[in-house]
């Protein structure tokens, strides 16, 4: 569920914030200046939606579904009255849906957020001769996040456009000193930014052992690269044993449980503290113990997973708090990346933040800085009584299952990138897109619901909407391409077609006219209002409709990494890619429960469809369209 965000504008190069000065509420003005998240019209998303259902339910229960539609529709009927009670709340509201988003999408959801929900990113692999080289690595990662907070701090993060309009930056706001809260029924999300004396450490984490750094002097600058590699050593030094309980793999654990089992362990006045300075801290460094080699093909995916879960309570499954929304990984071995929680916010920001640091990286030398004596980083205590050694062993014994059952591929393809699409004057994401539905089809005889995240950052406090990638016109090419009647010129003239209809779904959704939120937004008020559910939404084609085989995201960076998720049903798979200039990033999941899924299956007739749509539009002379 993560944001597609196209054609991002961000001024390039560093903005070094030491010589701004800060003008008070320049993001708040900003922010009033966006558009609210308006309310699409009720026939238009019922319209809509029949086309949606066309290419993924059968014919009779599509005229079904038409019927119930016909009826929601009435005038005077439920259908208005419910589209009356949403404008209303848009009226009222900064953002008739952000609310309800973050709860249905995120707090209410009881899956464990490890695979079910947070995304990992991996970063190219770095090559650390010993630890020392990790710890280098690690002080000038944590400088170059520093660097980009006194952006946020200074309010003079430049601000994105898409497609020539500003967008919202409020996600910036949210991701650093801050953490989500279990609960028995549904969490919640703390941010200690906006606190009068906001955190000044961060966390670092190496051997299931946690330590507060604290990362600023006492008059407010932060510490230099070499001052934070000093700091990163002593916690080295007096972590070297891993006989400690694996505290944060509780944080893994199905919410429920979890949310019990926090309300057990924080009883202790020691371990409430211990939690409340992970929860504060401004971001969490994971310094990972090394894993077996691993070849150059096999060691993206492992590093995917590395993301995704840490490998198990024998690896470093343990060496989390997964509740952090931001978690840097820094392996012994080289296997970079992170792990993020997914409830405030979405992939762009996130990936906005790394293109950062990895220039910061770049560009930051270690400094000889003056040897003021630094405090001992804190060692965070934990009392683990029987039941919460109990509770630690559930959670091992439900993160190994999750480990075995994660089925992952993460590759490159190498044979041409942005380039090729944009030569024939398609859009990188739409080729990507249609291929996609391309593989998928061969693979399994039939076209399924497809999500695709789009950006609702146009509008204020914007999240995602839903651009369902399978149209009529997808659906046609996909069944024409390998068919051997057809000639050339007709499957070029269908995947034109099939193009400009993604391309029109995409730029629609971006707007605020998609259907999907729309429709949750009509189901929430029928529930708010206490009425009985519309039919419509106890109807087989709505949840067929949101069963998501493919959930998919491009994740656009400048930096040559990919982001990686699970899927969000049980057979179903989670795609997500990076398109640089002349290559293209792949991450590829599926349940090993499934015997019908199979990630690097999939990944596989990904690849030939799209070298094929490539020979196909090469092959086909141009002057016959």
């Amino acid at each position: 569920l993560i944001a597609f965000c196209a054609g991002m504008v961000k001024p390039s190069g560093l903005v070094k914030p030491v010589s701004v000065t800060r003008i008070a509420g320049r993001y708040l003005a900003h922010q009033e200046g966006l558009p609210k998240l308006p309310v699409p019209p009720l026939q238009q998303t019922c319209e809509r939606y029949l086309a949606a259902l066309t290419p993924i339910v059968d014919p009779e229960e599509l005229n079904h579904t038409w019927q119930l539609l016909e009826e929601f529709q009435k005038p005077g009927g439920v259908g208005e009255r419910l589209q009356k009670g949403l404008e209303q709340r848009a009226k009222k509201m900064e953002n008739w849906l952000s609310d309800w988003w973050l709860q249905t999408a995120y707090l209410d959801y009881r899956m464990p957020v490890v695979v079910y929900s947070s995304p990992g990113v991996v970063l190219p692999r770095m090559e650390f001769s010993d630890r020392q080289g990790q710890m280098r690595y690690a002080a000038k990662l944590i400088a170059g996040v520093l660097d980009f907070k006194s952006m946020i701090d200074n309010e003079t993060l430049p601000v994105e456009y898409l497609g020539g309009k500003s967008l919202c930056m409020n996600q910036y706001y949210q991701v650093l000193s801050s953490c989500r809260i279990p609960g028995t029924k549904r969490d919640n999300v703390v941010n200690y930014a906006l606190d009068k004396r906001p955190p000044t450490h961060i966390t670092v984490v190496h051997n299931f052992q946690f330590f507060v750094l604290d990362v600023y002097n006492s008059d407010g600058t932060p510490l230099t690269v070499d001052q934070i590699y000093i700091q990163l050593e002593k916690i080295w030094s007096s972590s070297l044993q891993t006989n400690k309980e694996p505290i944060g793999i509780l944080t893994s654990n199905h919410r429920n449980s979890w949310g019990k089992a926090y309300n057990n362990l924080i009883k202790d006045k020691t371990n409430k503290e211990s939690v409340r300075a992970i929860q504060k801290s401004i971001f969490t460094v994971c310094l990972d113990a090394p894993l077996p080699c691993a070849s150059d093909d096999m060691y993206r995916t492992r590093a995917g997973v590395q993301m995704l879960h840490g490998g198990g309570s024998r690896w470093n499954s343990g060496n989390r708090w997964f509740d952090k929304t931001l978690q840097f990984i820094i392996g012994e071995d080289g296997t970079c990346g992170l792990i993020y929680e997914h409830a405030p916010a979405e992939g762009p920001p996130i990936v906005s933040l790394i293109d950062h640091v990895v220039q910061y990286m770049k560009s930051s030398e270690m400094v000889r800085t003056p040897m003021v004596p630094l405090r001992m980083p804190q060692k965070l205590r934990f009392n683990i009584t029987p039941e919460i050694k109990k509770d630690i062993e559930e959670a091992k014994q439900n993160m190994n299952i999750m480990v075995h059952d994660l089925d992952m591929k993460v590759s490159v393809f190498s044979h041409f990138g942005k380039d090729f699409p944009k030569s024939q004057k398609m859009s990188p994401d739409v080729f990507i897109q249609v291929a996609l539905q391309l593989a998928y089809y061969r693979f399994y005889k039939c076209c399924c619901p497809t999500y695709e995240s789009a950006s609702l950052r146009m509008f204020r406090l914007g999240r995602t909407d839903t651009i369902r990638s399978t149209s009529i016109d997808s659906a046609k090419f996909v069944k024409a391409m390998d068919d051997p009647a057809k000639h050339n010129t007709e499957k070029v003239a269908l995947l034109d077609k099939a193009v400009k209809a993604h391309r029109a779904y995409t730029d629609m959704a971006i707007r605020g006219q998609a259907i999907d939120r729309h429709m949750l937004g009509l189901k929430l008020q029928a529930i708010e209002d206490l009425a009985a559910l519309p039919e419509i939404f106890m109807d087989t084609s709505y949840a067929v409709a949101l069963h998501f085989n493919l959930s998919t995201s491009q994740v656009p960076a400048k930096t040559d990494c990919v982001m990686c998720f699970g899927p969000v049903v049980p057979d179903g798979y989670g795609v997500c890619y990076n398109p640089m200039d002349a290559h293209i990033n792949f991450s590829v999941s599926a349940f090993n429960s499934c015997q019908d899924t199979n990630a690097a299956r999939l990944a596989q007739a990904l690849e030939d469809a799209l070298l094929d749509m490539k020979t196909l539009l090469e092959q086909t002379p141009k002057a016959k369209l």
